[in-house]
């Protein structure tokens, strides 16, 4: 009897068909979600390539790419793991790379940060961003307008701060290309 009722349980837990959202959720290749929804409101694992709508809780990927278009939470790369958010991320996305194509507010920690718009920090070792960047760090930061930029090699079209680093660009700034220090003039 002990055994019985969590089997139970389980079982009508992963044979509910499409749940609006799922409180756990096992995601790969091919659209494949465990179990069916379009959402998960607390632990996601993607193993490969996972993708759903929206996460708000904790997203794990484990050797590939998992892809939503929001996430409220953290993002988790696991040996190889990754992150790909289209629209919306509140949180921190922690992996081998993130790649954020909407609006970020919270922290990006990865190898390589391909981002849009980040309200918040950017830290690794290439920061890429399309949009405004609050703050970057990183060996290479490249915006196309940036608040605060620290590394060796700092490049954004507009600076509204201050970039600190050993080559420092902005079409703004006090000198298009400096060492040690830039600011918009």
């Amino acid at each position: 009897m002990k055994k019985f009722i969590p089997a139970l349980a389980l079982a009508a837990f992963v044979s509910v068909p499409a749940m609006a959202s799922a409180p756990v959720m096992f995601s790969t290749m091919n659209g494949y979600n465990a179990p069916d929804a379009d959402a998960v409101g607390g632990v996601r694992l993607s193993v490969l390539h996972g993708q759903v709508d929206e996460v708000k809780g904790v997203d794990f990927s484990v050797l590939g790419m998992s892809e939503t278009k929001r996430t409220t939470g953290v993002n988790f790369g696991l040996f190889f793991g990754g992150a790909k958010v289209t629209e919306e991320m509140k949180g921190a996305s922690l992996g081998l790379f993130n790649w954020n194509t909407g609006s970020t507010t919270g922290v990006n920690l990865a190898a390589v940060n391909v981002t849009n718009d980040v309200n918040g920090l950017n830290w690794s070792a290439v920061n890429y961003s399309e949009g405004y960047t609050k703050a970057d760090i990183g060996v290479a930061s490249i915006s196309e307008k940036s608040n605060f930029q620290l590394g060796i090699f700092n490049k954004t079209n507009t600076i509204d701060g201050v970039q600190i680093g050993l080559i420092n660009c902005a079409d703004n700034g006090f000198f298009k290309c400096f060492p040690i220090i830039n600011f918009a003039k």
